[in-house]
């Protein structure tokens, strides 16, 4: 007669064959956690192994569990998945979710990072990775706060003197949302950004870093290319990035520090309607169709800028052969006349915007929104946790997971699965 009180000995996966955990043995050999067990405790209890608790974290990705109570929860009533992660099985919830908690909190993100980084060494071994094409894009990370939730009462809700009590290293902001009809819309969060530097070709990252939401992109983009390069040494040809990294400084520095050809869309503000055109001369031609007078050049922001004039009211010698602008400017009538400005060191005019090849390379910047797309499925951008350093963590653990999928991919004989979230795991 059966007794519901008896205790297992042997589960029924075991007495008939069957080891559907089996998948996670073999994704967690393919992980080098000895960089997490450095510091390790000689008195008192011995402690939860933090290579238990990384390996927990990406089971919850996995699954995928929205919050770490929830992945407490799983681990209990799966005690087989639990020892698959390192973790003695527990009764309680709230204890396991606490030291979840604690280790994302408190773990240095450069620890991560070397693990991150292992797995991207062994993909470059495997010629998964080659860092020929580089792209460059980020994501925004909005904080667990009342302030980012429009349901709730809240005053000054995005003043940036206002820092939300939930999460005090949260900053203010801005996202831009396209609606039905492209019209641009700007949207205010409090968050952080998590920027990323990805492998055009293969479509896998190589390089993250989270930041306040506040932190500009563009001071982003040196930092995070040479800290590539010092790390990786990749043979880099081209760099792909949105408008937002079109700027004089980061294009030198593409072409003079990567040696690379970028690939950076020319940002709308640059191509603002004007009335001049360039000259053959190198000067610039009013709407009337007369050679401008060049003005002198002076500093700008740190930016030498050449001024010209109109010619009939700054030269006698022009004005007495035409003394009247043909257009009827409302500047000449206004006594002054057109005034125009041209970059002194314009690198820009030696980027083949418009080519094919230029359209060819850039298009592959699009597998940093599709990388973006799959770390989605990971919940990166709903964190549960609060403070720069846990989402840091919470960010580097969901692209871990990503490169821990496309190697073990790649060694188990399935390199067209290297992209595979969903979808490879369960064909382990």
């Amino acid at each position: 007669m059966f007794n519901p009180n008896q205790k297992i000995l042997l589960s029924a996966e075991y007495l008939l064959d069957i080891n559907p955990l089996k998948k996670y043995e073999i994704l967690f050999d393919n992980l080098d956690c000895s960089p997490l067990e450095t510091n390790l405790h000689k008195e008192g209890r011995p402690p939860v192994p933090k290579s238990a608790l990384l390996k927990a974290l990406i089971y919850k990705n996995l699954k995928p569990l929205p919050t770490l109570f929830d992945l407490a929860v799983d681990l209990i009533d799966n005690p087989s998945a639990a020892l698959k992660c390192g973790l003695n099985p527990s009764s309680n919830p709230n204890a396991l979710k606490q030291r979840l908690s604690s280790f994302l909190k408190i773990t240095p993100n450069s620890l991560l990072q070397t693990v991150k980084n292992s797995l991207v060494f062994e993909l470059i071994n495997l010629k998964q990775i080659t860092g020929e094409i580089l792209s460059i894009d980020s994501s925004n990370i909005l904080a667990n706060v009342k302030e980012n939730n429009l349901k709730t009462s809240c005053k000054a809700r995005f003043s940036k003197f206002n820092i939300p009590k939930g999460d005090p290293e949260a900053r203010l902001g801005v996202m831009v949302n396209f609606n039905d009809s492209s019209k641009k819309e700007l949207r205010y969060f409090w968050g952080y950004r998590n920027i990323v530097i990805s492998d055009a070709i293969s479509e896998l990252h190589v390089t993250e870093l989270t930041k306040p939401a506040n932190v500009s992109e563009q001071s982003l983009f040196i930092p995070s290319f040479t800290l590539t390069q010092n790390t990786f040494h990749f043979p880099v040809k081209e760099v792909a990035g949105d408008a937002i990294f079109d700027a004089q400084y980061i294009l030198k520095f593409i072409l003079n520090d990567l040696k690379a050809i970028p690939r950076i869309a020319r940002n709308p503000r640059w191509n603002i309607y004007s009335d001049t055109k360039p000259s053959s001369s190198g000067g610039l031609i009013c709407i009337a169709g007369f050679e401008m007078l060049y003005w002198g050049k002076f500093k700008d922001r740190g930016k030498i800028r050449k001024k010209f004039v109109c010619p009939i009211t700054h030269s006698k010698k022009f004005a007495s052969k035409i003394p009247l602008c043909p257009w009827n400017h409302p500047k000449f009538r206004n006594g002054n006349g057109c005034t125009a400005y041209l970059r002194g060191d314009d690198i820009r005019k030696d980027i083949d915007y418009g080519s094919e090849t230029f359209k060819k390379s850039y298009n592959k910047r699009t597998s940093s929104e599709r990388i973006f797309s799959r770390l989605l499925t990971l919940c990166m951008q709903n964190p549960s946790v609060i403070g720069l350093n846990a989402t840091a963590n919470h960010c580097t653990i969901a692209h871990l997971t990503v490169l821990l999928l496309a190697l073990t991919a790649a060694k188990t004989g399935h390199k067209d699965k290297i992209r595979f979230i969903k979808k490879f795991l369960p064909t382990l």
